[in-house]
């Protein structure tokens, strides 16, 4: 006979909270989050820093309201035990929110305040019916594929950092270009004279690989993705290869300026003439919920607005047949069996 699990002994859920609280509309979405889910007993968790500009007394919410100091070297610590992370903002903070989470496997959700917001789940209408789905566990998580990423000068091993979006390499001097030679699986690719290099994920596809000019890939894709930004070469063109291939960037010796690495925009590594950066597969994938089971095509007509009147489809074409079947029908009964 199985054991019936009472109120008084059943798992404490708890829910951990980032927002970014320089915005008003953000902090005021947050408080509504934190009222709802502890009134039905979900303890909230948030950083110390963020609790303090929300302005919360904890002795007002039951079952509680924790808050956790976060340092660079306990990140994991926040997301520790939480069965999902709610993130109110934009995708900078979902970004933000990833680096935090991304040792404990904790899913993301975010809650659209910012402009596009292709991370993101739900939008700021959607706040009530989202509270719903998370109180009412209504929600499924979807991995995303990251990319691990090694700074090495010589034969030594400066950093190692992740990124769920892209990882990219640019000039540090806007009036110098920066020569690399680019390597994928072990090979020489190409020298490139340009302003920089984006190694995406499909995730990041849509961020600053799509402002580089590099294709859009559909979420369920694994592969991995180099975009040159502004080459001076005749071949400079995106490229999408396996994700088991390793992509690996080389700043040349010989070149006059230094570089700089940014990883999601976040974390940056001074690169000097000599430094190597290898891109390859992450072995994390970030978790992000899902509250609908729409298409990511439906995500990228809504995101970028794009134009779709005119549009019939499938679906359109056989119920104009279905009609169309049923006026005949229609027709041959009112003429007569003879007709």
């Amino acid at each position: 006979m199985s054991e019936q699990v009472s109120p008084e002994n059943a798992p404490v859920r708890r829910v951990l909270l980032l927002a970014h609280t320089g915005r008003e509309d953000a902090r005021d979405v947050a408080r509504a989050f934190c009222k709802a889910l502890t009134a039905h007993g979900i303890v909230v968790r948030l950083l110390d820093r963020e609790a303090a500009d929300l302005e919360l007394d904890p002795s007002a919410y039951q079952p509680g309201i924790e808050t956790v100091p976060v340092h660079a070297d306990n990140g994991d610590r926040a997301a520790a035990g939480c069965e999902l992370a709610v993130v109110i903002g934009g995708d900078g903070t979902i970004l933000r929110a990833a680096e935090m989470t991304h040792g404990t496997g904790t899913p993301l959700l975010g809650v659209n305040l910012g402009h596009v917001g292709f991370l993101a789940e739900a939008e700021y209408d959607d706040v009530e019916s989202t509270i719903s789905a998370i109180v009412e566990r209504r929600y499924t998580s979807e991995e995303r594929l990251t990319i691990d990423v090694q700074v090495f000068q010589g034969k030594e091993l400066v950093t190692g950092t992740f990124a769920l979006n892209e990882v990219s390499v640019e000039k540090a001097a806007r009036e110098r270009m920066l020569e690399v030679v680019v390597e994928i699986d072990g090979r020489p690719l190409s020298r490139w004279g340009c302003d920089g290099i984006v190694c995406a994920t499909p995730t990041g596809s849509t961020a600053y690989n799509f402002s580089a000019g590099g294709p859009v890939v559909w979420p369920g894709v694994e592969a991995l993705l180099m975009v040159p930004i502004s080459a001076h070469a005749l071949f400079a063109r995106p490229m999408v290869v396996a994700p088991t291939s390793v992509l690996a960037v080389e700043v040349l010796e010989s070149t006059n300026g230094a570089g700089v690495m940014w990883a999601d925009g976040r974390r940056t590594v001074d690169l000097p003439p000599g430094a190597r950066i290898e891109v390859r597969r992450g072995t994390t994938p970030v978790r992000l919920v899902r509250l609908h089971d729409s298409p990511f095509t439906d995500r990228l007509v809504a995101k970028f607005g794009l134009p779709v009147e005119g549009w019939r489809g499938a679906s359109e074409r056989r119920r104009r047949d279905v009609e169309e079947i049923a006026e005949d029908l229609a027709d041959r009964v009112d003429r007569g069996p003879h007709a």
